[in-house]
């Protein structure tokens, strides 16, 4: 469920997603060849399975060409007082092409070339897109630091 949620616009989709990934599990158990981790297995199947449910809602990653962009390194301090309940809400308020490419790099760990594969888009689109993504985050972030607890 934490998957869905970080690629999911809200609740109800992540359940959603859910739903469709553990049918996909199901479907395909006989095809988990126990040479790696099962929990990788799964993982990879949720993964997919939302990128698809985003896809077919024609969420598209917006294209650029030969655009200079500045890599925003992330802050690990300002995260120190964020939860992940909190964090995950920041995320899911991305638009859905920014929260899908730094789900994908961020959190699952693929590159930048996986990424274009898997999305067909360009590498230099999943970089752009993940540094807007950490610029809306830190902007987030810093907002809610701003506001008295």
């Amino acid at each position: 469920m934490t998957i869905c949620r970080r690629y999911a616009g809200d609740q109800h989709e992540a359940e959603d997603m859910l739903q469709e990934a553990f049918i996909s599990i199901f479907s395909h158990i006989n095809q988990f060849k126990y040479a790696g981790s099962f929990e990788g297995w799964l993982k990879r199947i949720t993964v997919n399975t939302a990128i698809k449910i985003l896809q077919k809602r024609k969420v598209r990653v917006i294209s650029i060409s030969n655009v200079e962009f500045e890599m925003i390194s992330p802050d690990f301090n300002i995260l120190s007082d964020l939860n992940t309940e909190d964090l995950l809400k920041l995320i899911s308020q991305l638009p859905d092409g920014y929260r899908m490419i730094f789900n994908l790099y961020v959190i699952e760990g693929y590159s930048h070339d996986e990424i274009a594969s898997m999305l067909k888009i360009k590498t230099a689109t999943s970089r752009s897109q993940l540094s807007k993504a950490r610029a809306i985050l830190k902007d987030k972030i810093n907002l809610l630091q701003k506001i008295p607890g």
